[in-house]
Formats: C-alpha cells, sequence, structure tokens
C-alpha cells in the first residue's frame, strides 16, 4: 500500500507521486484528492471515492491511498504503508508570506477541539511563534482573536483561501481588525507577519 500526498491543490504532484499513480491498480481518495491527480489515473484503474479513512478497514496491498496535502501534516500517513510526500498548505504559505518554516509552530484544530487548539496558539505566539493553524469551516477568526488578546499589536493575522488554487486568496490584518474567510478551504498563519513585496494577493 502507497499514502501518496497530491498536494494542497493543482500542479503540485511530485514526480514519485505521478508515478505511483500511473501504475495504480486502485486508488481509493476523497473526491477532491481524485480530481488533483484525475489526469495521472491509467485505464482500467479502479477509483473509489470515500470521505473517511480507518487503520483496521480493509484495505489491498497494491493500494493507493491519496493524501491531499502531505501525509504527514493532517493527512493519511497514519495508515501506514509507503509514505510518499507532497507539498503541504505549509509549505505553500509559508512561501506566498515569506515566512521560514523554521520559525513556525503547527496546531491542528481540524476536526479537533478547537478551546483546545485556541490555548495552544496563544501559548506559541506568545512566546513569539508564528503559528500556522489547519483549520476546518467552523474555525472561528474571532475566538482566535479573543485567544490572542494581550499578544501584542504587531502580532498580524493571515487568511489563507484556496491555497494552489486559482481563486487562492490571502488576506493579511491584525488582531484588532482580521481578516474574515469566504471560502471553507482555509488556513490560517499568526506572528510577526509582512506583507511581501509585490504580492497582489495580500492585503
Amino acid at each position: 500500500m502507497k499514502v501518496v500526498g497530491v498536494g494542497c491543490g493543482p500542479g503540485m504532484l511530485t514526480e514519485q507521486a505521478v508515478s505511483a499513480i500511473s501504475d495504480a491498480a486502485i486508488i481509493f481518495g476523497s473526491k477532491r484528492a481524485i480530481a488533483l491527480v484525475a489526469a495521472h489515473i491509467p485505464a482500467g484503474c479502479i477509483v473509489r471515492e470515500m470521505v473517511t479513512f480507518s487503520p483496521n478497514q480493509p484495505i489491498p496491498d497494491n493500494a493507493v491511498i491519496l493524501s491531499t496535502g502531505d501525509p504527514q501534516l493532517a493527512g493519511l500517513g497514519y495508515l501506514g504503508g509507503e509514505i510518499i510526500p507532497g507539498i503541504s498548505s505549509l509549505q505553500v504559505a509559508a512561501a506566498r508570506l515569506h515566512v521560514p518554516l523554521e520559525q513556525v509552530s503547527i496546531v491542528i484544530a481540524h476536526g479537533k477541539d478547537h478551546g483546545r487548539a485556541l490555548d495552544r496558539i496563544a501559548d506559541e505566539v506568545k512566546r513569539g511563534q508564528n503559528t500556522f493553524i489547519i483549520a476546518d469551516p467552523k474555525f472561528s477568526i474571532t475566538a482566535l482573536c479573543t485567544a490572542l488578546e494581550g499578544a501584542g499589536e504587531d502580532i498580524s493575522i493571515a487568511v489563507c483561501e484556496d491555497l494552489g488554487y486559482p481563486d487562492e486568496k490571502i488576506q493579511i490584518g491584525s488582531i484588532a481588525r482580521p481578516p474574515q474567510p469566504v471560502s471553507p478551504l482555509f488556513s490560517v498563519m499568526v506572528g510577526r507577519i509582512e506583507s511581501p513585496p509585490g504580492d497582489q494577493k495580500s492585503h
């Protein structure tokens, strides 16, 4: 079994990922993941759309499991097998915002207890860490700003929507005037972030 990272948007497949998909006899993945690799699925390959995965469910040894972003960042790497990395939303956000990855802490709020996630985000930011948040559609930017009260007036909030897609949008605001996401597919970077020079996607 192979767990293949397909990137967070179109055109982000690695050569290794393309090779694994092109040789696949059976593929499992979400609707979004399947759409990202559709051009590389070979004729005759069995494709099964799945929403949830469990380590206990029977999966054929020759299966290719598609994981959006990177399997080891809130992905399907926990299923085991050979893991082929992908380009994650963290990598794309850091590149767009010119934030070095070694200066970033990660908090997973997608499908998790948002209260605990907010506490950890506040702790990381108050320690001086830029913090990347993998959010779900119910994650509240307003609640985030409440949790960040007292963190400093120089703290910025960057809401990154549809990263890697043609309608990608990054908005940068403050705790007092935060941007609000429109798309359900978004992540957030919090910290001492400046708008990259000439970046038309940030405002």
